[in-house]
């Protein structure tokens, strides 16, 4: 009978062995959480099953990949990859950059969206991290898995619970069911960071404000028999920190919004693992092997109470069927309708056709992702949010687009502070009206001694199955140079020019090639010159004046992925056009050269004037690394541009070569021929994170140079006969408000002009009639 006993209770001991269930539960913590994924490498590693996983935040975000159906060394390659680091910093890859719809480069550095609703309220909302990226990613990583499940968390690959926090309710909501993308992007959306966003008709927040360790809902909604949760996240301190202490206030934001955990909580029957993270930060994501070996490494020292407590066990092939099996129905993603939603029907009329127009019917997700950027590259929308919708009957998806139309007004402030005359203020205005077409009208205006500039445009675009867009131009631009440094620059003639110039243009503009755009102009061009023929000037002196009235049209191609406004360290960027001109140049003489000896005045004159210029520009980095990158510029102009009236008007209408930052605030003759070719080397040093030390040296290389003939004559010198080089050298930190620039600069020319320049903000101006 003992023996019957014995063999009984053995039999039932292994049968609640092998009904054994394993609760897993992630915490929040930000980049920490990739600890988690060295976590389930461990445990996958000793056949420890996972019955259930419940996770918050980051802990959400890698459990949600395992209960997709991913791998840990599938997830691990996920992380290590460079998209990774693309959807945590709100980065996207220059092949989704949609240049044909991007805004000329302005100097703004803060910008103000504002609703003016039909009562005219404005509603003033700020800036946030580009979650672009991030929404198509987690649509790609957990779309099809949401589908095959029919929404239901119960039916992933492993049963998953998510937390997210009601904004209105502050109360913590377990997520179950609905999109498991939107339920990702809930569960890690920081206040502050990102915007909240809707998750099963609800707006919502990261998960950590409420529960960030959430060992309660995996036990009342799955009641493991055992539980192994991990913890990247604490808000104690061993020494309560000093006023205005730097630690603290780096993670201020993990203090304030995320919960306390409770390690208490997982009761006798589990494991608590804490890898030891004190020296790396909540927000830096860098240091990715370096976070999933130290959840590897903490997860190993606990497997053998694990395994202790727990007798069943799945292998590795038992492990690799079932989530074959799982990831078989899956099956290849092929989208059958375009649905937008969450704007009027002219709009959903307008955002659907700016899709369909870049794909086929029965696309697949890589080319519905091409349309999805092409949709967020527009000014007219706030946020998309992409989804997959699951038809079985046709065994298709549909791809659901959720519009946020964008606030209509917007407000840029910029503009730079320097050692040298040419500190400006920039205001830009922006109004943009969506219906069937897409309607932009936009305005600026800078303000300072050396430059002042008004433009204004209206543009509409047309979402044609070839994309078009028709835009009206006006702009005016006033150059003052008669101001000039005493202290930072070597200018012993200094420059008394005094420019302006008017432009008003139609242009149409198609996208053209991979990422680039053609753009078509003609219209109506005028600049006036008043300057001293001799750089000298005293009072009661008459200046020369010179004018040209004219007509322009141009054909342009352009395509830029450079990574910065200014002082980029990678990316490419490439300018080819034609330009053709046809007016009147009226010259005035002064007064100046009247105690010349010899000097004969030339009277007042009126001559029409045609030619056409070619440019082609390239800018490319072609080394990239952590601590060097490799760039160079090359620029080419020809043009049959006939000489003017005399040597100074001659210049002051000629292409220029601006190699170096300060070029276009500066009046340099020796880069100014009407035919020259241009090449240039960019070496940037990365110091620290946003530090650089860049050092660039170019060569000048005119057609034919200007000659001056007698006191103002003007004619060509022999072919090739000068050349010229220009260099800057100097440290560079790129800043929210724009770059932080401290350069020494040299050009060659027979006054050797060096300036020692430092300057806060964008310098970049509003084109010339001539560009």
């Amino acid at each position: 009978m003992s023996k019957y006993i014995s063999f009984l209770v053995i039999f039932l001991f292994s049968l609640a062995a092998s009904a054994q269930k394993v609760g897993l539960v992630f915490s929040g913590g930000g980049a920490k959480g990739l600890a988690h994924i060295g976590v389930l490498k461990a445990l996958e590693e000793n056949n420890i099953p996972i019955d259930y996983i419940v996770g918050t935040s980051m802990g959400g975000i890698v459990g949600g990949l395992y209960a997709s159906g991913y791998s840990p060394e599938e997830i691990e390659i996920i992380a290590l990859g460079p998209d990774f680091q693309s959807w945590v910093s709100g980065h996207y890859q220059n092949e989704y950059r949609y240049f044909y719809n991007k805004k000329p480069e302005n100097p703004s550095f803060i910008t103000a969206k504002l609703q003016i609703d039909t009562g005219f309220q404005v509603k003033l909302r700020s800036n946030l991290i580009n979650d672009i990226p991030l929404n198509f990613a987690l649509l790609e990583l957990y779309g099809q898995a949401s589908a095959i499940a029919k929404d239901d968390f119960n039916h992933l690959f492993v049963p998953f619970r998510c937390i997210v926090a009601d904004v209105f309710t502050q109360k913590m909501i377990p997520v179950s069911n609905g999109n498991l993308a939107e339920a990702i992007r809930g569960t890690f959306t920081v206040p502050l960071v990102y915007r909240p966003v809707k998750v099963n008709d609800k707006y919502v927040f990261d998960g950590g404000l409420y529960n960030n360790f959430p060992v309660d809902v995996l036990k009342k909604d799955f009641q493991p028999d055992y539980i192994i949760g991990t913890n990247v996240s604490s808000k104690t301190f061993s020494e309560y920190p000093k006023e205005n202490d730097e630690k603290l206030m780096n993670r201020f934001l993990v203090y304030m919004f995320l919960s306390k955990t409770d390690s208490s909580a997982i009761g006798k029957n589990g494991t608590y693992i804490q890898p030891d993270l004190e020296e790396y930060s909540t927000t830096n994501f860098s240091p990715v092997a370096e976070l999933i070996k130290k959840g590897y490494e903490a997860a190993l020292a606990d497997i053998p109470a694990i395994k202790k407590a727990i007798s069943r066990e799945i292998t590795k092939d038992e492990l690799n069927k079932k989530r074959a099996a799982f990831k078989g129905r899956l099956g290849f993603l092929e989208f059958n309708n375009i649905i937008a939603s969450g704007v009027n029907s002219k709009q959903k009329d307008y955002v659907e056709r700016v899709i369909e127009n870049t794909i086929d019917v029965f696309s697949s997700l890589e080319e519905v992702k091409k349309g999805y950027y092409k949709l967020v590259a527009d000014d007219n929308f706030e946020t998309v949010y992409p989804r997959i919708k699951y038809e079985p009957k046709k065994n298709l998806y549909n791809f659901e687009v959720q519009v946020q139309p964008k606030k209509n007004f917007k407000i840029d402030f910029g503009g730079a502070i320097s050692t040298r005359p040419i500190s400006n203020a920039y205001v830009g205005l922006q109004y943009n009206y969506l219906r069937k077409k897409s309607y932009t009208f936009s305005a600026n205006f800078y303000a300072g001694g050396f430059y002042e500039s008004a433009q204004t445009s209206a543009r509409v675009d047309f979402p044609s199955k070839l994309p078009i867009y028709l835009e009206a131009e006006m702009t005016y631009n006033h150059w003052n140079y008669f101001n000039k440094s005493q202290i930072f620059i070597q200018n012993i003639k200094p420059a008394f020019i005094e420019q302006s110039d008017r432009r008003i243009v139609l242009k149409l503009g198609i996208p053209f090639t991979k990422n680039g755009k053609l753009e078509a102009q003609a219209g109506f061009i005028n600049f006036d010159d008043q300057y001293s023929p001799n750089q000298r000037f005293t009072f009661g002196d008459i200046m020369d004046f010179s004018s040209f009235n004219g007509l322009m049209g141009s054909l342009n191609y352009t395509r830029n992925s450079l990574n910065r406004r200014q002082y980029a360290s990678s990316g490419s960027s490439i300018q080819v056009g034609i330009n053709m001109y046809s007016g009147t140049e009226s010259y005035s003489p002064g007064n100046i050269f009247r105690e010349e000896p010899g000097f004969t005045r030339i009277q007042n004159t009126k001559t029409n004037r045609e030619w056409i210029k070619a440019m082609v520009s390239r800018e490319s980095y072609v080394l990239n690394s952590k601590i060097y990158s490799l760039g160079f510029l090359t620029e080419a102009v020809f043009s049959n541009k006939p000489l003017f009236s005399t040597y100074k008007s001659t210049l002051l209408s000629a292409p220029a070569f601006n190699p170096l930052q300060d070029s276009k605030s500066s009046y340099i003759e020796n880069f100014r021929a009407n035919s020259y070719g241009a090449f240039g080397m960019k070496n940037v040093f990365h110091l620290y994170k946003k530090l650089d030390l860049r050092a660039e040296g170019y060569i000048f290389q005119p057609f034919r140079v200007f000659r001056l003939d007698n006191l103002q004559s003007v004619s060509y010198a022999g072919i090739f006969t000068k050349s010229y080089y220009a260099a800057t050298a100097g440290l560079v930190y790129n800043t929210l408000a724009g770059p932080l620039s401290l350069s020494l600069n040299h050009y060659s020319e027979e006054q050797k002009r060096y300036g020692l320049m430092f300057h806060i903000g964008f310098l970049i101006y509003n084109k010339r009639s001539f560009e």
